[in-house]
This record gives structure tokens, sequence and C-alpha cells, in this order.
């Protein structure tokens, strides 16, 4: 039996980069256009190149999640396959997922394929694509393991940290006045993940040290982390996310730390400095 993980590129997990012994896994890429130019968000996408593209372009930058199509070709090869999406809030990755799957099971009825809603992106992605490496690794009743994966999906938290605005105000999300005054003043904004999968902003703070003391706590108060897993996604930003992992150890009674730089589609929003921190 072929047992595969399947991502779209948001994981921030490079397929280079997963040591899945028997479990295959493959991350359908997002395309990022900005201007004239196209960039797919696969393993060989160079982040800087990125980054210096949509600093450089003056209208705003876009997305585009994958086809049905693709997330079907990924599918089809594999007798069980568990797929995590971006959160169906913020893009139409999801649905284009559950339609590759109708598509294949039209095909394959025997096939056992689960689609499921992140509601998060980056670091909680990957704790859940390891989390369900292990259990497809244990084998057992398909509809149990997507049953737990479905609950661990629940208790995972999302918080993050920008300090570059350029992309929000080029897409009129914020007001240039204000992303001019937040940058000089070395504000920082704090935002979690809410259950529903949506942006919730958390607050500001002032300097390094005061925002990741401000995510420390914003992590406690959002459940017990004890034991926790956590992973922090840098946009070109490794000092920060050291730092960051520094306060974390302080302050919270975790089991680890670690730290995964940021792929395509999670620096085209996180920009650069950026931290995402999945636990």
């Amino acid at each position: 039996m072929i047992c595969k993980i399947v991502s779209d590129s948001s994981c921030d997990l490079r397929m280079s980069a997963f040591d899945g012994g028997e479990i295959r896994f493959e991350t359908v890429p997002l395309r990022l256009q900005v201007g004239e130019r196209e960039f797919i968000d696969n393993d060989a996408l160079e982040v800087p190149q990125l980054l210096g593209a949509m600093a450089h372009e003056k209208a705003a930058a876009s997305t585009a999640c994958p086809s049905p199509a693709a997330f079907a070709k990924a599918f089809e090869e594999a007798d069980r396959v568990v797929c995590f999406t971006i959160s169906a809030n913020l893009s139409g990755t999801y649905n284009a997922a559950v339609l590759g799957r109708d598509m294949v099971l039209e095909e394959h009825p025997e096939k056992e394929i689960c689609v499921i809603d992140s509601k998060a992106t980056a670091g909680a992605m990957i704790l859940l694509i390891r989390r369900a490496k292990a259990l497809l690794e244990a084998g057992g009743d398909f509809e149990d393991i997507c049953a737990q994966l479905r609950l661990y999906q629940a208790a995972l938290r999302t918080c993050f940290t920008l300090e570059n605005f350029d992309n929000l105000i080029k897409n009129g999300r914020m007001r240039p006045l204000v992303g001019t005054l937040l940058h000089s003043l070395g504000i920082h904004v704090i935002a979690d993940a809410t259950p529903q999968g949506t942006i919730h902003v958390a607050g500001k703070a002032r300097g390094e040290a005061r925002t990741y003391q401000t995510i420390t706590a914003l992590m406690k108060d959002s459940k017990d982390c004890t034991g926790a897993e956590v992973v922090i996604c840098h946009c070109e930003n490794l000092p920060g996310a050291l730092k960051l992992k520094e306060q974390i150890l302080k302050d919270l009674a975790v089991k680890s730390v670690e730290l995964v730089p940021c792929r395509g589609l999670t620096s085209f929003y996180a920009m650069e400095k950026g931290l995402i921190i999945g636990y």
C-alpha cells in the first residue's frame, strides 16, 4: 500500500527536506504574480529574488492557488492520501484540493483520500504533516487517522509578527501614512489565527524585545504550551527567529523550538523579517 502526504506550498516544508521513509510527500505549488513575472512556489524558488521583485514593483502583486487537476495528479499515485491546505478563509486552495480528491475518487473509488483545512499556514502545517507521517507509519483505520488529525489541528495555534508593510499598502489593506509611521517608530504588528482560520490583529509592540515578550504572552494565553512543539518560520530573519526562540524557551515550558525559512507564499505575505509561529 502506497501512503502519501500532500500539502500546498504554504506549509514552508520543502520536499527535499522531508525524510519520510516509506511515506511519500509532495507539495503542490501556488503561483505568485509580480508585475510581468510569475514565480512558482517550489523548492527551486529563491525567496530573495521574489522579495526584490516585489520591492521594485509599484503595482500590487497577487497569488493564485493550484488547480484541482494539480491536486488530482498528486493524489492519484497513492492508495492512502492525507492532504493539508492553507486556511480556506484565506485562499481557494482547500476547495481546489477537495475537487481534485473528487476527481480521483470518481475514477478510483477504492482509494482513501482525506483533505484537511489547516485553518493556518506555515509551522502549524509542518506539525500536522509530521503527525500524519507518524500515524500513517503506525497503520490502522484510515478514518480514525483522519479523525485524530482533525483533533490535532483544532489544538494547534498560529501567530505572527510583521515589520514590513509594503505588501499590505500596495494591496490597499493599509494606508501608506500608517505603514510609514509604524515602520519609522519600529512598531511590529502582532496577529494570530482564529479557530475559523481568519486573521485577528492581537496588538502592536515597539522594538524586538517587547515584541517577543508580547508573542510569548499571547502563546501562553491561547493554550497550555507545556510540552508543545513550536515551529518558527522566518522570512530572511534568522537572527530574529533565534532571539524569539530564546524568549519562548525562557518563558514557556515547551518541548522544542524549530526554525524553518519561509517559502514563497508565506514570504509574499510576511515580507522580509516576518515571523510565523506554529505551536
